[in-house]
């Protein structure tokens, strides 16, 4: 009779490998900040608006502006400055709390010409901060996110 090795197969080390990682993926997005991901959301948003509005002052031939209103406003969110009634964008934020700054100007110049020139938006919600941005020539796209201090 042959003494039975103790021991694991390499599928069964396989297999608890896998669980492992399962598991660590499962808890690793459960503890991922609720308000940087409604932030991302937010900032998604905004630079599909923005685009759209681009678009839309390009094919019109519109100067169009994107301004945030100030946290002390009556009506929190932002407008659409120059596009016809007909476009009916959106003028505030899905998720109470978010703020918005362009930096170094008050508005986003959004055309009609093709090049806009550099521009920068920083959004905030609680702690966190995303920055949008554009080269001029390319679509509005997150440029960095971290916590504000």
């Amino acid at each position: 009779m042959r003494a039975r090795q103790a021991g694991f197969t390499l599928i069964e080390l396989l297999v608890v490998v896998a669980l492992i990682a399962i598991a660590s993926s499962v808890v690793s997005l459960a503890m991922r900040d609720p308000a940087s991901t409604r932030l991302e959301h937010e900032a998604a948003r905004l630079a599909a608006l923005l685009e759209s509005a681009r678009a839309e002052a390009r094919a019109s031939g519109l100067a169009a502006r994107w301004e945030p209103r100030a946290e002390q406003a009556d009506t929190p969110g932002f407008r659409f400055i120059g596009l016809p009634e007909s476009s009916d964008l959106p003028g505030r934020w899905l998720v109470e709390g978010v703020s918005a700054e362009v930096v170094g100007a008050r508005a986003v110049v959004l055309g009609p010409e093709p090049l806009i020139g550099r521009q920068r938006i920083v959004l905030r919600l609680d702690a966190q901060r995303l920055t949008l941005a554009t080269d001029g020539l390319g679509p509005f796209t997150v440029a960095d996110s971290e916590a504000a201090p």
